[in-house]
This record gives C-alpha cells, sequence and structure tokens, in this order.
C-alpha cells in the first residue's frame, strides 16, 4: 500500500503498438499494459505506432508556415465566417470552463459539403461542412488531410487492440466510424503567458469523442489529473504521442474506461509551444450502444456533472462543447441554440 501512495507521476504509461504484430506473448503484455492505462489513468505515451519523422515533418513544417502567415492572412480563415466551426481562431476567443483559452489555433474535419439541417433533422449537422485553408500555402491542406488519414489508421487500430484488452469484441465499434466518421484536427500555438499572467493555455476538460492523439513538441506545459486529484506534467517524449481516452469510450464501459481532466499551462514568457491533437470520432449520427465486456459489472458509471452532460449520440457530444467553447461562432449562426442564461 505505501507503494501506491508514494507512485511517481513522472511519466504516463508507454504503449507500444508494435508488439500487436510480434507474436502471442508479446501481444498480451501489450493488451494488459492497454488494459490498465485506459482504466487507470486514461492516459499514455503511444510509441510503435508506425508514423514516421517524415511525415510529422511534414505537417509541422506546413504549420509553422501557417502560423508565420500576416495575421490579416490567418484572420482571412476566421471561424466566425464559419458556420462549421472551422477555421481560424484568435488568441483569446475560445472559451473552456468559462475562461479564455491563450491561444491561437487552426481547426479542420473531414473535408466535405456543408449540411445545413432541415426541419426535424438534429442540429449538429451543422458541424458537417468544408474546411477553411489558406491560399498562400495550398501544401497545408495536402498535408493536414493526410495526416487525418494517416491518424485515423493508426487509431483504428489502436481502438481494436483496446477493446480486445479489455475483453470486448474487437470491431465492436466499426459501423460507426467508416467513410462518414467525423475525424478533426488542430493546429495550435501557444504564444507564451498573457501579459495579465494568467497561465490558462487551455483550461481544464475532457475529450468528446473516443481517442485524441497528441503530438507535442519539446516544450512541454501539457498536465493531467491523476489519481491524487492533482494536474501533473507530460514531459514530452522523443517519437510518442501522447493518447487520452475521450468522453464516448467512458460512456460505452459505464465509466469503466477514464476520461481524463486535462489542461494546457501556457509556457514562460514569450516561449511558443506547438501542438497537434489528432481527434478520432465516429459519426455524427452514431448512438454509442453500451460495450458488451466481462469486467461491465465491476463499472463505477459514468462521471456525473451538471454543467457537462454526455449524450450517447456523438453529434450532440460535439455541439455541447463547440457552442461553449466558440461564443463568437455560436452567437453569429447558432443563437437559436444557446441556453439563455
Amino acid at each position: 500500500m505505501t507503494t501506491h501512495t508514494a507512485m511517481s507521476y513522472d511519466q504516463l504509461p508507454i504503449i507500444d503498438l508494435s508488439a500487436a504484430g510480434r507474436g502471442p506473448q508479446a501481444r498480451a503484455l501489450l493488451h494488459a499494459q492497454l488494459h490498465s492505462a485506459a482504466h487507470d489513468v486514461g492516459f499514455f505515451q503511444l510509441v510503435g505506432h508506425g508514423v514516421t519523422r517524415a511525415e510529422k515533418d511534414a505537417l509541422l513544417t506546413a504549420m509553422r508556415a501557417f502560423f508565420a502567415l500576416p495575421e490579416a492572412d490567418r484572420l482571412a480563415l476566421d471561424n466566425v465566417n464559419s458556420p462549421h466551426f472551422r477555421g481560424y481562431t484568435r488568441t483569446g476567443d475560445e472559451r473552456t470552463g468559462g475562461a479564455r483559452d491563450w491561444r491561437d489555433q487552426l481547426d479542420i474535419g473531414a473535408e466535405r459539403p456543408a449540411r445545413t439541417p432541415g426541419p426535424g433533422e438534429p442540429p449538429y449537422w451543422w458541424l458537417q461542412g468544408p474546411n477553411q485553408w489558406p491560399a498562400a500555402l495550398p501544401g497545408l491542406r495536402t498535408a493536414a488531410l493526410a495526416w487525418i488519414d494517416r491518424l485515423s489508421a493508426v487509431a483504428h487500430r489502436l481502438l481494436r487492440e483496446l477493446l480486445t484488452a479489455i475483453g470486448a469484441p474487437a470491431g465492436f465499434y466499426d459501423p460507426v466510424f467508416g467513410e462518414h466518421a467525423h475525424p478533426q484536427l488542430k493546429l495550435v500555438r501557444y504564444p507564451g503567458s498573457a501579459a495579465d499572467g494568467t497561465g490558462q493555455g487551455v483550461g481544464a476538460h475532457k475529450d468528446y469523442g473516443f481517442l485524441t492523439l497528441l503530438l507535442q513538441d519539446t516544450v512541454g506545459g501539457l498536465q493531467v489529473q491523476r489519481e491524487d486529484g492533482r494536474f501533473h506534467d507530460v514531459p514530452p517524449l522523443e517519437g510518442a504521442f501522447v493518447v487520452n481516452l475521450g468522453e464516448l469510450l467512458e460512456v460505452a464501459t459505464n465509466g469503466y474506461l477514464l476520461a481524463t481532466n486535462h489542461r494546457v499551462v501556457s509556457p514562460p514568457g514569450a516561449t511558443e509551444r506547438y501542438s497537434v491533437p489528432f481527434f478520432y470520432n465516429p459519426r455524427l449520427d452514431a448512438r454509442i450502444d453500451p460495450l458488451p465486456f466481462p469486467h461491465a459489472a465491476q463499472a463505477p458509471g459514468v462521471t456525473t456533472d451538471p454543467a457537462n452532460p454526455l449524450f450517447a449520440e456523438y453529434g450532440y457530444n460535439e455541439l455541447k462543447g463547440k457552442l461553449r467553447a466558440h461564443p463568437l461562432v455560436a452567437e453569429r449562426h447558432h443563437r437559436e441554440l444557446l441556453t439563455p442564461a
């Protein structure tokens, strides 16, 4: 017991996905490690994923070129102009927990035609639509959409191994993904500390979907809430993705798997930090059926938070978050969806 209370939080569990192809013994160990990480922590570092340095560099080069554009070029893609919540968000315009996030970013999703909800259709269809791309950087579109495809494949493999690890059918959720899945990508820059000294790069939150795979630079600042209730630093690990489970996996397993609060503390002074979170999400109209698995009887139940209701239909879960995080977009395009104060 003493060992447990004195446990080190210096690093998250490290999961090597390539072990899945190294024979029964290596795969069994992988599953034991995945089970523990997903049930006990909800976060881990993923190596052995097969994504090459060249693939990462192609995206990061295009990303840095975007943030080096004149502000007028970036503001030409202002997400306030998109009812689909796509495009550029200025520093301080996004909110988490009601407070501003000191970062700017480009929100990108699956490239699809706009869909305006018809009478009686769910309002979450507003989330489907085209991205906004900078005319001066045609390579950004190519790099970002290639990244979405590449990480969708990694996340698909990882989800199947995770479900197997807890004794569930590996392909149980395959039907809610496919060609109409709703993956998303953020290209994020943290420009250093705010002038007023507030340290919220992004406030404490959970992600909406199934899995998030984060590519971060070496600056650090990501923190995860651990078993002791405190937020602990996640030191960058060369070549790894930081993976966290989203709210849908918590819903699917009745709380057996954890969607964990995390945040980013702004880097000191004028130090810039870059990160690329990728969100592996199902179709907007997917209903997330309860997962059949042998540990279901041990599930503690889904987290209850009146300020953050969880929905089994994915589109509602994401729309809830988008309306809250992007008040300027919500006010301009979706005032009828806002709850009166």
